[in-house]
């Protein structure tokens, strides 16, 4: 048997708990949207918390914060991009159940490979699979099952949030402006725009930012939202795309859809028709396929 190398013992649990971590979002959102809270004040208190523990620890480290104006108009909207995808995947979960719209999600590599179209990248035949598969499971997924119709709003909310987070990916990867950002920083900024966004909203609508906030309860789930979908999540992607590459990092991104569907059944109790099933694994099949093939 192979000893496994630092790198890997490292890299394939930081991958595991990326996966598992965002996953959680619905376990913590859903309690305090049945509360009567708004998705603007949830994502601003989600993104403000985790901006303030993780400005705190770059603080500590004595990591400079410093940016020309150029990288700030890129961070401004790579922040927009990401608080986008936030509040769609918010969103959907008023419509369809949160362990599927978490799965839809989970289709973003495959939104990634069609935005590089339109930049002239052609994708290979796996690429052109994929794609193919998961629209197949996205339709079966919709389709329900007679009695009980997936409603087509949640989905297309769903599919919003994995095209704005697409957008976020191919930014951060093709933008010669932010390329010496460190990963941490890069994360600071763009939560920092999400908070400052949602905090907008929140006064344009003149939503009450304490409304559906009583007690200690939605405080811990404010909290768990900034920690583990958020500073973790983000942080246990970096520490295994820099040790185990991004290729089998994002196959272990697998656990996100996972980890949201067994939260959605066991936790709130969301039915999971034949029909959900077979479409989200199709999905997760084509997507895991198509960048284990590809290794980009």
């Amino acid at each position: 048997m192979a000893k496994l190398s630092k790198n890997a013992i490292i890299g394939y649990p930081a991958g595991i708990i990326t996966g598992i971590t965002y996953g959680l979002n619905p376990l913590f959102a859903k309690p305090l949207m049945d509360a009567g809270a708004s998705t603007e004040a949830i994502l601003f208190f989600r993104y403000g918390i985790a901006v303030l523990l993780l400005g705190a620890y770059l603080v500590l480290k004595k990591e400079s914060f410093r940016i020309n104006l150029r990288q700030a108009g890129v961070l401004l909207g790579l922040g927009l991009l990401f608080s986008s995808s936030s509040a769609f995947l918010f969103e959907a979960y008023k419509y369809i159940a949160s362990g599927l719209a978490t799965t839809l999600v989970f289709l973003f590599p495959v939104m990634v490979a069609i935005i590089m179209v339109f930049l002239k990248v052609v994708p290979s035949w796996p690429v052109w699979l994929s794609i193919a598969a998961t629209f197949a499971g996205v339709m079966i997924m919709t389709g329900g099952s007679g009695s009980e119709p997936v409603n087509p709003t949640g989905v297309w909310f769903s599919i919003a949030a994995a095209f704005f987070y697409a957008l976020f990916i191919v930014i951060i990867n093709r933008s010669k402006a932010i390329a010496s950002i460190p990963n941490s920083i890069l994360t600071f900024y763009a939560l920092l725009a999400g908070t400052v966004f949602f905090l907008t909203r929140c006064a344009l609508k003149g939503e009450e930012l304490m409304a559906g906030l009583d007690g200690f309860m939605p405080w811990v789930n404010l909290i768990g939202l900034a920690v583990l979908p958020t500073i973790v999540s983000t942080a246990g992607l970096a520490v295994a795309t820099r040790n185990i590459g991004a290729t089998k990092a994002s196959v272990l991104g697998v656990f996100e859809p996972i980890t949201a569907i067994l939260v959605g059944t066991v936790v709130f109790g969301e039915v999971l028709t034949p029909n959900i099933i077979a479409g989200i694994l199709i999905s997760v099949v084509a997507v895991t396929f198509m960048i284990m093939l590809t290794k980009r």
